[in-house]
């Protein structure tokens, strides 16, 4: 039996995905009979998940290792780490196959569809860094991901065979440095023009790499730095959030303890007010039954007193 209202959800959202209803329809009922009519009314609402959103669930309790694996892959790439991505993606791999076994064994097609959606809603929480603002293993729906840079990337991560941006620029570096050569071998045929602009030329261009270079490194932390305030923003509000939530419950909840004990108390008033009438009407019944017996025990007094003193005449 559900001792809470979140101990209802937990449980709730563990079961098949065929028995959700009959099972949220039963768990209201538990939290009710126990005096907690908001959370019940609360619960009765929780819509039941996509099978894609069912799945990630079930992960999260039954792959918990491997759950936890992509969220610290997730982490270290939110951190700047790049090479981290092909870890992110493995666990993100191993979980879509784990996945698709789940999905078999409750008797769901593993189609690609649905195998599609289960592995956006992991990205998405992967870069979120965690369930919020549902509770851990309680999805209701699918999510999305949101953009790269709440990732902490600069760019996108392609699939393999695409060249990156840095790779791109690299490729860019030694074209240019191959051109440099180039002009080297033109000015070795004018000498002059090697000895004058040659070397000038060469060293404002490589400056001119450095600048550059140097400015899309700090525009690259700049982006960083906003992506990581903008998530701890969001992290911090679906925080507050869920612990504003959690003060409605608990006040909903206490609400609903005081309104019970009150109706309890209320009954048992009513019942010890009948029972001291029900008694107030038997002490008035004795107390005329002593009168009656008191007059009868006069009247026999009386007549004893005649017969003894018609008695003491013979």
């Amino acid at each position: 039996m559900a001792a809470s209202y979140d101990d209802a959800v937990i449980e709730l959202h563990q079961v098949p995905h065929a028995a959700f209803v009959g099972e949220r329809k039963r768990l209201a009922a538990e939290l009710r009979a126990a005096g907690d009519k908001a959370g019940a009314a609360q619960l009765a609402k929780l819509p039941r998940p996509p099978v894609s959103a069912w799945v990630v669930n079930q992960l999260w309790w039954h792959a918990r290792d491997a759950f936890e694996a992509m969220l610290a892959a997730a982490e270290r790439v939110r951190g700047g780490e790049l090479a981290a991505t092909a870890a992110h993606r493995e666990a993100i791999g191993r979980l879509r196959a784990r996945g698709a076994a789940i999905l078999a064994d409750g008797g769901h097609g593993a189609n690609e569809a649905v195998l599609r959606r289960v592995t956006t809603t992991l990205a998405a929480i992967a870069a979120a860094g965690g369930f919020a603002p549902d509770p851990a293993g309680a999805l209701g729906e699918d999510r999305d991901p949101p953009g790269f840079e709440t990732m902490g990337l600069a760019f996108p991560v392609k699939e393999d065979g695409e060249k990156k941006d840095g790779e791109e620029k690299d490729g860019e570096k030694k074209d240019g440095e191959k051109k440099d050569g180039e002009e080297k071998d033109g000015e070795k045929k004018d000498g002059e023009r090697e000895e004058k602009k040659g070397p000038v030329d060469r060293g404002e261009a490589e400056a001119a790499r450095r600048r550059e270079a140097e400015e899309a490194e700090k525009a690259e932390e700049a982006r960083r730095h906003e992506a990581e305030a903008a998530r701890r923003r969001e992290a911090e509000e679906a925080r507050a959030r869920a612990e504003a939530a959690a003060e409605r419950r608990r006040i909903e909840q206490e609400t609903a303890r005081k309104q019970a004990e009150r109706q309890r108390l209320e009954a048992a008033l009513r019942t010890a007010t009948g029972e001291m009438e029900h008694l107030q009407r038997e002490i008035a019944r004795l107390r005329g039954a002593v009168a009656d017996a008191e007059d009868k025990l006069e009247r026999a007094r009386v007549i004893a007193a005649d017969l003894e003193a018609r008695l003491a005449e013979v």
